[in-house]
């Protein structure tokens, strides 16, 4: 009780203290703005900040600044602007975002603290998670081509109901672009980086007219592995320049979605979607850099081919007994991929143990989800729907063991599945209203049935004993939304959600991706659960915007990997279990100014702490436990150029895994700082053509995200992005 006083009390004291600096920061420049002289029209004293709208939180587009639930929302702008490898890249500037990975295109996104398969991938409202993904490296974003995003919708917070399994830390909307206007445009784009010499080039055209709409659009890109400067972080030393190998990558996209409006407000689309990766991987320094007698572990994936096909039929007004709006689609996806494993370690002098596994995985998709909305009695607005999908997974694998040292070299092969080929299947009910009370109040209700069951298929060399895993469950979330005045809203939301294992949890075993140690099965694992409290308010005025929310989410059966005490192949054996609690709990404050001579400002400030109840002394952490962002900028007003610094300070963080962890008791602190800036070279009626540039890490800092640094992957040096775009 008293360690729980004393966390309830340093969180407040963290929010108090934030708080002031954030009201200050955003009081003096709206009094500066006051005392400036007045060049706006009388009628325009009367508009409000604009927030952007949302669609994934609630399923109904409702503006940010009206959402019950904590959302960020980038939009096309932003993303053209910041000019990211993927989605996942523009979350390090947001609340209570982080990430996950290294690379091109295999970074990942964590929220709150939690990552992985906690965390659903949507795309346009479909999943893209991966039950055949480890706990904890959730599906890469990059399956979805960065030139082709319209916007990205990031809930924090859980979303069970509405999406079903996977959504206990939050949901990753990304929504694609679909033509709305008539005739026949087009974009060219190209994307040059000085640290990974990468070259990229996109070309999309589209077309609509009162009944058929086209677009097509593709990308090519090349990079090689980045650098990371010279410098210390902790306990790790770099004398010079040292490569972050198979951080590059080689990679391509198409995609193609045809459109047919049959009536005013309805349409039916297909949409086809490739992405082929060769030759990327995991990222990983030489540890001949930094600790020369730690093994050598290099992850890499030869190949990745995801190909998707999807049927949607849509229809607004249709003011039928059921639905005023229908939302029906089918979708097939085949995700096929092969990783290499490679882990050398010395076991005595001149002795090495060399452990070499190859795996190939195809993972079929089929789902189906069916959605409707329908308006009554004027205060009710009822969403409600089916959703199922099916994974079937196949896949091979080869183990290769060789000892040297001892005389003649010792190899052992083993061509056993690591995962068993098998089938997960997930339906579900979801009922959700939205109630319009009186005095400005607004509030969900919502409540989902699910079923999970994941199979073991007969597969050569393995137990044939393993049986089918089936679970059940109820989930349900309440939250309203009180408008005290035009200019603030309170928002409040409690809701449960729920992950069931998936086929990695319970059915692998073999080396772990970081090679460190053996894994076992354990087909008995239980779903987590969790309850999610959030508690915020949102303020908007004619020149400035600020929200804060405090939030706390109790995970039950919390799956984690665990020591068994016991080792195989001459690594620690490791197994999946359920914890009975995992804590998640922290403050998240942002704020932006906007004055009237196209000067804007702001930030935003996350507070983390995390926790295993079960055992105080078990770091959960993986994730920053403070962040704070700061930006200042300068746009024209008719957005002709731009200009912009950036801030980004992660506080230092304890609560690390010392056993496995390079850098030493403690992560170290880092700041970094990006300029970028945008200008539009010519301009008329038919053409636009733009040029940005940006200079990320402009300090050359040698730091590693949290969440990259015990298997140590640190971030690129200085580097310069250069982009060129062309719209027609």
């Amino acid at each position: 009780m008293t360690l729980l006083c004393e966390s309830l009390s340093r969180l407040r004291r963290y929010a108090a203290a934030v708080t002031l600096m954030v009201l200050a920061f955003t009081g003096t420049a709206v009094a500066q703005a006051a005392q400036a002289p007045d060049t706006t029209q009388q009628g325009e004293l009367d508009l409000i900040w604009v927030t952007p709208i949302t669609v994934t939180v609630t399923r109904t587009a409702t503006d940010v600044f009206d959402s019950p639930a904590p959302v960020s929302v980038l939009d096309e702008w932003m993303i053209r602007d910041r000019a990211p490898n993927t989605v996942t890249d523009l979350f390090k500037d947001l609340p209570g975002l982080d990430v996950n990975g290294v690379g091109t295109n295999q970074t990942r996104p964590a929220i709150r603290g939690q990552r992985g398969q906690r965390i659903l991938l949507l795309q346009d409202g479909m999943r893209l998670n991966n039950s055949r993904r480890q706990q904890d490296f959730g599906e890469i974003p990059a399956l979805v081509d960065v030139a082709s995003v319209e916007s990205v919708e990031v809930v924090r917070g859980p979303a069970s109901v509405l999406y079903g399994t996977d959504a206990i830390g939050g949901v990753v909307n990304v929504v694609t672009r679909v033509p709305s206007e008539e005739g026949v445009h087009g974009t060219v784009g190209y994307r040059f980086s000085t640290h990974d010499d990468q070259n990229k080039g996109a070309l999309s055209l589209s077309g609509k007219n009162s009944h058929v709409y086209f677009l097509a659009s593709g990308t090519y890109r090349d990079s090689d592995a980045y650098d990371a400067p010279s410098g210390s972080f902790g306990d790790i030393r770099l004398e010079s320049d040292t490569e972050v190998q198979n951080t590059g990558i080689q990679d391509d996209s198409f995609n193609l979605l045809l459109g047919f409006m049959p009536a005013p407000e309805q349409d039916l689309t297909f949409k086809l979607e490739r992405y082929r990766a060769e030759e990327t991987g995991f990222g990983f320094v030489d540890p001949a850099a930094f600790a020369p007698d730690d093994p050598l572990i290099e992850i890499v994936y030869p190949f990745q081919d995801f190909d998707k096909y999807t049927l949607r039929y849509r229809a607004q007004s249709l003011n039928t007994a059921l639905a005023d709006e229908l939302d029906v689609l089918g979708y097939w996806q085949d995700n096929e991929r092969a990783l290499e494993l490679g882990l050398m370690m010395p076991i005595g002098p001149e002795a090495t143990l060399d452990i070499v596994t190859e795996n190939f995985t195809d993972l079929e998709t089929s789902g189906f989800r069916a959605e409707a909305q329908k308006q009554a009695a004027d205060i009710h607005r009822f969403t409600y729907g089916l959703d199922y999908f099916r994974d079937d997974s196949k896949n091979t694998d080869l183990t290769t063991t060789t000892i040297l040292g001892f005389g003649p070299p010792m190899i052992e092969e083993d061509d056993s599945s690591s995962v068993p080929n098998s089938t997960y299947r997930s339906v579900g009910a979801f009922l959700q209203d939205e109630i319009a009370l009186p005095s400005d109040v607004s509030l969900v209700l919502g409540v989902r049935f699910q079923d999970v069951e994941a199979e073991a298929d007969p597969t050569p060399g393995l137990d044939p004993s393993l049986e089918s895993q089936s679970h059940q469950t109820v989930v349900a979330s309440a939250s309203t939304t009180i408008g005290v005045t035009d200019n603030l809203n309170l928002i409040g939301s409690v809701g449960r959600a729920f992950r069931a294992p998936n086929l990695v949890e319970l059915f692998f075993s073999g080396p772990t991706p970081e090679g460190a140690a053996f894994q076992s099965r354990n087909p008995d694992l239980e779903p987590e659960t969790s309850l999610n409290l959030d508690i915020g308010a949102r303020y908007r005025g004619r020149l400035f915007y600020i929200e804060g929310f405090v939030f706390r989410n109790e995970v039950k059966d919390g799956i984690r990997i665990a020591p068994t005490g016991n080792t195989i192949n001459e690594l620690p054996e490791f197994q999946n279990v359920n914890v009975d609690e995992l804590l998640f709990r922290g403050v998240e404050i942002a704020g932006d100014v906007q004055l009237l001579n196209g000067v804007y400002f702001g930030g935003n400030y996350t507070y983390l702490s995390t926790r295993d109840e079960n055992d105080r002394s078990n770091p959960v952490g993986e994730s920053f436990s403070s962040k704070l962002n700061l930006h200042l900028g300068i746009e024209d007003p008719g957005e002709r150029w731009f200009a912009e610094y950036r801030l980004r300070h992660n506080g230092d963080r304890e609560d690390v895994l010392l056993v496995t962890n390079p850098v030493g008791p403690e992560l170290p602190a880092f700041t970094t700082h990006t300029l970028r800036g945008g200008l539009t070279v010519f301009e008329n009626t038919s053409y636009r053509q733009r040029i940005g540039i940006t200079v990320a890490n402009l300090t050359d800092e040698l730091y590693a995200e949290f969440s990259n640094a015990s298997f140590f992957r640190p971030e690129p040096g200085r580097t310069l992005i250069v982009t060129w775009g062309l719209d027609f």
